[in-house]
């Protein structure tokens, strides 16, 4: 989930949760309104027929009349039951049918006077009252149809206002919180396009001071200070290379001239020609470091060709014959590959080259048989060779390192070479999109796969 929908989230439901808890707050806060006011029209009708008690010379005659010329008084579905001292019912409201009453209620009136309560239905108020010396027992039941109806409303007011909040606070949560971030997300897609040929690339920086811009100008300082640690990395490994050079190549040609017109000992020709296999190495060392600082990833692929991948395994293959003629090449093309395929993909022809230079050396140096087996696989998907040879495998704890620079495993122990062969074979093939894989398919035997997306 991206960052701003997680803010936006958020303040929707901390909103929500808050207007929630303010709705519970008023609907709770009317309730109690209504059960108050209802009980205050309660005691006042109790208090109108106490009044009407007192004033009543016979109440047993009077009182249907008196209760019938106040009819717009009474509350909905009012009834009212009233008891002498004895708790014989001398009064009732009810007609056409037995009334009955708790005489348990009677007794309570006894020890508590009054009594209201609106967990029956209908709700009751009750009192006890002396009336001329005379104690009456006044019960008084009704419903609050007009509260409870405007409760009722009230609740599914506030369940469609809070529905309808929550969705307009997300939405604007969402508007709004995208709308302040927006500068960060440009300042996002302007860094994702900073690469390590792009570091002079300054991040456009707005005159106001808040946190975004602060942030654009630190990385412009960030990137000024990398740019100048880059290029005089880049520029001492290139004049290095560059410079050893040539001393590297007037060296080979003089022991090169040395071994082929001069006599020598045999103990001296073969301290020349390990002296030459040193110096090759130094050579191959320096044209390696030179390559590695030359290329990257975004400059390369302007300049890609179709390349015929079997082209490219035979010129590689006759340059390492050159310095190693025992080793004798297999080629295979697998028979699931098509015979229309073009065994062709896009890249540069000379880059290749050096990656199946490398690959090959490999299987001349660390070989049993000097045998280098060669399978090309071309499917609608991909384009696959396999570079094996029989010799000492890997370590599964040494691959994990194994195209790293100046790695070299323990069958390389009494071997020469600088471990940087691997690893431009791996920054080569990532410029092509490719990938390179390590396995041992069997005993003393090594496989390279290389994979080529189509």
């Amino acid at each position: 989930m991206s960052l701003k929908r997680k803010i936006a989230l958020t303040i929707s439901i901390a909103f929500s949760l808050l207007f929630g808890m303010v709705m519970s707050v008023i609907y709770l806060s009317f309730n109690d309104f209504r059960r108050d006011e209802f009980k205050e029209r309660f005691r006042q009708r109790l208090e109108f027929t106490t009044h009407f008690i007192s004033k009543s010379k016979d109440f047993e005659e009077e009182a249907p009349i008196f209760f019938n010329e106040n009819s717009d008084n009474i509350l909905l579905n009012e009834k009212i039951l009233i008891f002498n001292e004895q708790k014989e019912l001398i009064y009732s409201t009810i007609k056409d049918r037995n009334v009955t009453w708790d005489s348990a209620m009677l007794k309570e009136l006894d020890r508590k006077k009054i009594i209201y309560t609106e967990k029956t239905v209908p709700e009751i108020y009750a009192a006890l009252r002396n009336i001329n010396g005379e104690n009456y027992y006044i019960l008084t039941s009704a419903f609050d149809t007009n509260g409870k109806s405007k409760l009722g409303f009230l609740k599914y007011l506030l369940i469609a206002a809070y529905a309808m909040s929550t969705l307009l606070i997300g939405f604007f949560s969402y508007y709004f919180v995208e709308k302040f971030l927006r500068p960060l997300e440009d300042l996002n897609k302007e860094i994702s396009e900073v690469t390590a040929h792009k570091l002079t690339t300054q991040i456009p920086v707005q005159e106001s001071n808040d946190e975004v811009n602060v942030l654009a100008k630190s990385f412009n300082t960030m990137i000024v200070r990398l740019n100048d640690v880059f290029q005089s990395q880049k520029d001492f490994t290139a004049s290095a290379s560059h410079e050893i050079r040539t001393p590297i190549t007037r060296m080979a040609f003089q022991l090169e001239n040395l071994i082929k017109f001069e006599e020598h000992s045999p103990k001296t020709l073969s301290s020349l020609q390990q002296i030459q296999r040193d110096v090759y190495q130094l050579s191959d060392l320096t044209n390696s470091l030179l390559l590695l600082t030359k290329f990257d990833k975004e400059n390369i692929q302007s300049i890609y060709e179709d390349v015929r991948i079997d082209e490219v395994i035979f010129d590689a293959f006759e340059g390492v014959e050159k310095s190693y003629p025992e080793l004798k090449l297999d080629f295979l093309i697998a028979e699931e590959t098509s015979e229309n395929a073009f065994l062709t993909i896009s890249g540069i022809q000379s880059l290749l080259v050096i990656v199946f230079i490398n690959l090959f050396k490999n299987a001349a140096v660390y070989s049993d048989n000097t045998e280098v087996k060669v399978l090309i696989t071309e499917t609608s998907t991909h384009l696959s060779i396999d570079v094996i040879s029989h010799g000492d495998t890997i370590s599964e704890e040494e691959q994990t390192k194994l195209f790293e620079a100046f790695t070299r495993g323990n069958n390389a122990q009494n071997i020469s070479g600088s471990g940087l062969g691997l690893r431009i074979v791996k920054r080569i093939l990532e410029y092509h999109d490719a990938e390179i894989i390590y396995s041992s398919p069997g005993e003393y035997m090594n496989k390279f796969t290389v994979i080529f997306k189509k």
